[in-house]
């Protein structure tokens, strides 16, 4: 028999960063969460909380949150159905899911998809950002129910449904190509050019410079997490970037941004992968976002 009120202790730490804040939310003591919590460690015989500031999951941990995610969005149906089930002193509390996407996503359609959702559904969400080519290992850890990712491969246990193509164009200001690509955009000049990157998982502008000249180059590289600040910098002169095709098209056609090569886009394929046990509760989520991928996706 599982020990629910041990397990939504367990989420309610993870979900608030602490256990304090969790008592907070459970309408009990820090020790109650505390001794919950321990309890439950003992009894698996592994650490499912990662003590500090904040205090985040364990993959184990992890895996327990998503189990009462699907229970909370299980509850929330029956309660609908039966609220005279529910203590009448009792706060309905809305179930937060998590899902994952990559930036990019996130800055240029994404954000659209699940705003549409949000207006219907009785749930709240935390949206975790990485690199597309990484959110799926947020699925495989169980550290979300679904995800944007590029990986063509279904996750196991999930159901993936492709989206569409985020097109991305290598773009710098036109003083930026005067400066850095007098003599057009060559290897040398690459070697020379700065660059922008997001992070160290970002691998567009490789990935654009192999697709164009063949081979990987060292590019030297400013390091700029936002991809509105990719936009911004690119304007600026500060680098060249692979900027998202919907964030970059309006400047492209006035000339404040010039594409490196413009008949050489790079296509990244994009998917939704949702975990099967939430795929049939979550239709609207999927709904809204494939329907907004189509807009916005080649």
């Amino acid at each position: 028999m599982l020990d629910y009120s041990a397990l939504r202790a367990v989420a309610a730490v993870v979900q608030s960063g602490s256990f304090e804040k969790a008592a907070g939310l459970l309408g009990v003591t820090p020790s109650a969460v505390s001794q919950r919590v321990k309890q439950l460690e003992e009894r698996l015989g592994t650490v499912l909380i990662a003590r500090g500031n904040p205090c985040t999951a364990t993959d184990t941990g992890e895996w327990l949150c998503r189990h009462m995610e699907n229970v909370g969005m299980l509850e929330s149906e029956l309660l609908h159905q039966l609220p005279a089930l529910a203590p009448p002193d009792e706060t309905r509390k809305a179930v937060t899911l998590h899902i994952a996407t990559n930036a990019d996503s996130l800055a240029t359609w994404f954000l659209t998809a699940i705003a549409n959702f949000s207006k219907d559904a009785p749930y709240l969400l935390n949206v975790a950002i990485d690199d597309e080519d990484h959110t799926a290992e947020w699925l495989q850890r169980g550290r979300v129910l679904a995800a944007v990712t590029s990986l063509e491969k279904p996750v196991q246990g999930c159901r993936r449904l492709s989206l569409g193509t985020l097109r991305y164009h290598a773009t710098a200001s036109p003083d930026f190509m005067e400066r850095h690509f007098p003599a057009g955009v060559t290897v040398e000049a690459l070697m020379r050019a700065p660059s922008l990157v997001f992070n160290q998982k970002d691998r567009l502008q490789n990935r654009w410079v192999r697709q164009v000249f063949g081979q990987d180059l060292a590019c030297p590289a400013h390091w700029l997490p936002s991809t509105q600040g990719f936009i911004d910098a690119s304007l600026a002169g500060l680098g060249w970037g692979m900027n998202p095709e919907p964030l970059a098209e309006a400047h492209l056609k006035t000339g404040r941004l010039v594409a490196l090569r413009p008949q050489t886009p790079l296509d990244i394929p994009l998917s939704w992968q949702i975990n099967r046990l939430a795929a049939d509760r979550l239709a609207g989520l999927t709904r809204e976002v494939t329907t907004t991928a189509r807009r916005f996706l080649l």
